[in-house]
Parts: structure tokens; sequence; C-alpha cells
């Protein structure tokens, strides 16, 4: 199964079903395979969501470290996998002595690092965040792509088309939910959380209030809105002002069984197959909302 069926048969699914998915699947293009080497031996990840896209796709032994978020219980989906790897803080100098042959970073790694490396000669290839459920296929495959897997890239990716097709359930008439996190952040449906959201049957708050990709959204909008669900993401351990906003009193109304739910943050931020799990655990909060309001 190539490529470019893969990327339509789930833009096919995403537009017949979950979110008001992108038009088109971002192309994958790899630079020249002059500038990477074709079957990289010894590659070094420094960003969280290449890190576990890394571990999911190479070969055994091809890996050589992982960035020491991926050890992060809090934002991480393979904290033991990780344990494997040698861990790298991403400094040029930490990763320079690993003699990687590749090293793939994130758009928002550390720029300083990448520069370096760069100067040093070391192939460095940066592969952007997700943004939407079809990002995840793509991203699948362009980790293949770099490691030289492509056939076990190809294999992950219609695995989690297919597992992704017995989850997704728009539903026009399902509960309204409101995505809120530290700062009254919120996502719309043209975003990895938001197609998340969509894909478990839940209409989002935020979508119909304007935001179709995310933003802040003030506490009382949100109020007046009257979700039936609010989401909101994981505490963190220490104080922040950020969050005070989570904790305010009008919000005990959405704190009853049934229609307040935890998002996950190793699940939600990055555009692997641990996607599919979040979509799981909202539709169990959807059903129980369901049969708690009947």
């Amino acid at each position: 199964m190539r490529l470019t069926h893969l990327i339509s048969m789930l833009a096919v699914l995403l537009l017949g079903g979950a979110a008001q998915a992108q038009e088109a699947a971002e192309p994958l293009s790899v630079p020249p395979s002059s500038e990477f080497p074709a079957h990289p031996q010894r590659v070094v990840s420094m960003n969280l969501c290449t890190d576990q896209l890394a571990m999911m796709i190479a070969a055994p032994r091809q890996l050589l470290s992982v960035s020491y978020l991926a050890l992060d219980s809090r934002s991480s989906a393979m904290v033991e996998e990780a344990r494997a790897y040698e861990i790298n803080h991403g400094r040029a100098e930490e990763i320079y002595l690993l003699e990687p042959d590749l090293v793939i970073a994130g758009a928002y790694t550390t720029r300083a690092t990448v520069d370096m490396l760069r100067r040093l000669d070391v192939p460095v290839a940066v592969i952007q965040p997700a943004r939407a459920l079809d990002d995840v296929v793509a991203r699948i495959l362009k980790m293949g792509m770099l490691l030289g897997q492509d056939d076990s890239a190809e294999a992950m990716a219609a695995q989690f088309i297919g597992d992704l097709a017995a989850l997704i359930e728009a539903n026009d008439e399902g509960p309204r939910a409101a995505l809120y996190s530290a700062n009254g952040w919120t996502s719309g449906d043209k975003s990895l959380a938001g197609q998340i959201l969509r894909a478990a049957g839940l209409r989002n708050v935020a979508t119909e209030k304007g935001f179709s990709q995310g933003g802040i959204l003030p506490l009382e909008v949100l109020v007046m809105a009257a979700p039936d669900m609010v989401i909101n993401s994981g505490d963190y351990p220490g104080h922040s002002r950020a969050e005070d906003v989570l904790r305010h009193p009008v919000l005990d109304v959405y704190r009853a069984p049934g229609t307040r739910s935890d998002m996950r943050d190793q699940d939600w931020v990055c555009g692997t197959p641990y996607v599919l799990r979040a979509i799981k655990r909202l539709r169990n909060d959807r059903d129980q909302f369901q049969r708690t309001a009947e």
C-alpha cells in the first residue's frame, strides 16, 4: 500500500466522519537522498514527538539516543521504552560526540543546536508537529522514509487508519464539549486536539465560538456557551497562575459525575498512534455523560 493511497484513505475517512479535516495532507517532502543516508545506522532524536515515532519505527540498534523528555511520564507515552536508550538534553556537544549519521529534530527544537550540528556537517532532519489527525499518518510515513524503514511505517500507518475507522464517531447531535487548559486555551476543529474531540463523537464549543485552530477562550464566554462537558489538561506539580482559571468556582457545575474529563497529555501532545487512546477515553467520558443525563 503506497503513501498516496494511505493519505487518500485517511482524508476520505475524516471528511466523511470525524472532523473538519484539512483538504489534503501535508506533502511529504524529504530533502534529496544525498543529504541524508538511505539507511542510517546511528540515529539520535532530540524532540519528544520524534523520540516516540523513532522508537516505534526504528530497527533494533538503529536508534542511539532520545531526549530527556521521553522519560517524563506527564508528556511521554513511552517512558519504559525510552529507558533502553541513551538520553540527551539537546546540547550540540553531547549529540556530536555520539557520532550520529542522522539527527532528527522537531520544528521547535533549540535552533542553536540544530544550526551548530549542521555547521559540523551532521545531517539534521526537522519534522513539523502534527496539527491534525491526517498529520499522524504523514509523520509516521516521513519517519519511515528518514530511517529507511518504509515498509514498517506503511504497515503502522495502515493499522492506525484501520483502528481510527473503528473508533471514529462524528455526531452532530453528540454532547457539546470544550477543551480548556492553562490560561483558558482552547482548540478548534482544525487542530489535532479538536479533531480528537470530534472523532470521539463530541461537538466542539470552540468551533461554535469561531476558533478554527486555537486561542484563549475567556471564562465568561465559556460559561455563557454552557457546554455539556469541560475537558481540562492534567495537573502538573507545583502552582502556576496560568492554571488558576481551571480552579475557578464557576466551573464546579462541570464537576458533577460524567461532565468533566482530563486530557492525559502523553496521549494528546504528539501526532502518534497514541491519539487513539485519547479518543477511546473521550468516548468513555461521552458515554458516561449520556448515561448520567438520561
